[in-house]
């Protein structure tokens, strides 16, 4: 897939200030700091799509971008920012849930989980609930560039055995670096091959 424009749309506190829209909706989101604005921008070939900021939790709403005019890509506020207090937290987890489950142009949501890291409970959690709410969803394990090519395929493969103790069938993944742009070509085909079988 070629993708010629993105441009960002709207940014929604709740899931019905939404667009008023049939395009089919793909959602990113992970833990904070795993490099999600990073990877957009990536996706996107646009260096300023979505905002990058050192600081985590920075993604406080439903941001829409429309791109080629086709489907929309949705950045989705990132779980687990302890720094933010128990009630914006509670907030927040409300949003992420409410879009996800009750969202109708939603066909897929891509977790973002830092290839360096082992599971953590976090992570695992959400991809878990994902499962047992039947949300078709993808893994991108972001920032291989860290750990070079080998390292961060066997920390991806290692990551997805961990799913075994409780998953039949392991959910598709990627693996991932916005500073090299690995991955890209596949996520983006890979949407194109889901856009076109809904056709």
């Amino acid at each position: 897939m070629d993708i010629k424009k993105a441009e960002f749309v709207i940014s929604s506190p709740t899931i019905s200030k939404c667009p008023k829209d049939v395009k089919p909706e793909y959602a990113f989101i992970g833990r904070s700091n795993v490099g999600k604005s990073s990877l957009i921008n990536m996706l996107c070939n646009h260096k300023k799509l979505a905002k990058t900021s050192s600081t985590p939790g920075k993604t406080l709403l439903i941001n829409h971008f429309i791109i080629n005019n086709e489907w929309y890509l949705v950045d989705l506020p990132g779980y687990g920012y302890a720094k933010q207090s128990k009630t914006v937290q509670d907030k927040l987890d409300k949003m992420i849930r409410g879009y996800i489950l009750q969202r109708e142009q939603l066909v897929n949501v891509f977790v973002l989980v830092d290839v360096r890291h082992d599971a953590m409970a976090i992570d695992r959690n959400f991809i878990d609930w994902l499962g047992e709410s039947s949300v078709p969803f993808t893994i991108i394990f972001t920032k291989a560039d860290k750990l070079g090519p080998v390292k961060g395929k066997q920390n991806a493969e290692k990551w997805m055995e961990t799913l075994k103790d409780k998953w039949e069938t392991l959910p598709p993944y990627f693996v991932s670096s916005s500073e090299k742009k690995t991955g890209r070509e596949e996520i983006l085909d890979y949407i194109d091959q889901i856009n076109k079988s809904l056709k």
